[in-house]
């Protein structure tokens, strides 16, 4: 299966009061100064892909200032399909349509996966562990609606236990509601843990291409497991649900009295810990800024490589300004990367960094002062 954007347009969205691009092809260049709005059309873009955005903002922050909605379109074709996606932004709602009929987000999830990658995505090693955890269930959401949803559940049952744990509730209301966490959080914890069975060798093995034989290893450690030590890998875990469930019911009973004294929860798959350790050393820790950027270039092309492989369909591949945070060597990697049938784009202030032959196969859309007034 092959899809791809043949057309994206924004009405009223960041800073466009109307923004159309029409016959896409396989790579796209935004061109232009900073804050002339090249990253908001990559956040538009992944919204209609991946149906998050790596800024995560409120809906308020994405209608342009002084208008009451936003939308987002995009054509979609391939497979002899043509399939027209839109997004509406308006009272602090998002709703999206497939073909004109509605459809919720987790109805879409996957159906034209993204990757992205940002400046920001270099916190994925050296950031806190809430930043890997994010990153994988947004990866676990593209690839199945059910990690997706189980994610959103887990999510309203910590939110309402903490609630619950800092207004100093009855112990009994507090157990009582952890049934509820054990159900959803042994789920999410074995959705993470297959996703990271099939991603932890492939980031190694990209890892080691661009680091010339250098040794990565990601390890993933369910919260019940701690304490773990930090500065030495201990692979990924795996289990079964009933073992899951038994493990986080015994983890919630032993530690129940820490979450009553600290009034919040420090059992579930959202205290889950993720690492990477470069030659058996937390590369966090230890690793140079070179080494740490390879991890995270590593973990996007084993993205991508996973989403091909369980979905059968290229994800779109979102690159924003990350051409300068890289140097020549990690750049080469990742331009021999793109210069595949992946429909990619890029923004950039410089197009130095590309070589002819990939500025050949590209369309170069320059963004100037006009479009930051618009």
């Amino acid at each position: 299966m092959t899809l791809s954007i043949e057309h994206i347009g924004f009405t009223n969205f960041r800073n466009y009061e109307r923004f159309e691009l029409n016959d896409i092809g396989a790579l796209t260049l935004f061109v232009g100064p900073n804050a002339v709005g090249k990253t908001n059309i990559v956040e538009g873009i992944q919204l209609m892909t991946a149906l998050s955005s790596f800024r995560h903002p409120l809906i308020d922050q994405v209608i342009k200032h002084g208008e009451r909605y936003a939308r987002a379109e995009a054509r979609v074709t391939g497979d002899d399909r043509v399939l027209d996606i839109v997004m509406l932004l308006e009272s602090h709602k998002r709703k999206y349509t497939l073909n004109g009929k509605a459809r919720r987000p987790a109805d879409l999830k996957g159906l034209i996966p993204s990757v992205s990658f940002t400046p920001d995505d270099l916190d994925l090693v050296k950031g806190s562990m809430s930043v890997r955890r994010t990153a994988i269930d947004a990866l676990g959401s593209q690839l199945s609606p059910n990690h997706y949803l189980i994610k959103k559940d887990y999510e309203k049952v910590i939110r309402y236990k903490n609630r619950l744990l800092k207004e100093e509730a009855q112990v009994a209301l507090i157990d009582s509601i952890n049934e509820t966490l054990v159900t959803c959080g042994a789920q999410l914890a074995c959705y993470r843990a297959a996703l990271f069975a099939k991603l932890a060798p492939e980031i190694s093995r990209r890892y080691a291409d661009i680091a010339q034989g250098e040794k990565l290893q990601v390890t993933y450690v369910p919260s019940w497991m701690a304490p773990v030590s930090r500065e030495t890998p201990c692979g990924v875990a795996s289990f079964s649900r009933d073992e899951a469930r038994d493990a986080l019911t015994s983890a919630l009973e032993a530690r129940r009295g820490e979450e009553l004294a600290r009034r919040k929860s420090v059992v579930g798959p959202h205290s889950d810990e993720i690492g990477f350790y470069i030659e058996g050393k937390n590369a966090g820790n230890y690793g140079s800024q070179g080494q740490q950027r390879s991890i995270v270039l590593a973990c996007k092309l084993a993205e991508a490589s996973i989403i091909e492989d369980m979905l059968s369909q290229k994800p779109v591949l979102l690159l924003d300004d990350v051409m300068s945070e890289l140097d020549e060597h990690r750049r080469h990697a990742l331009v021999e990367f793109i210069s595949g049938d992946m429909q990619t784009f890029i923004t950039t202030a410089n197009l130095a960094y590309f070589d002819d032959s990939l500025l050949k196969n590209a369309s170069v859309v320059q963004l100037g002062e006009e479009a930051k007034r618009g």
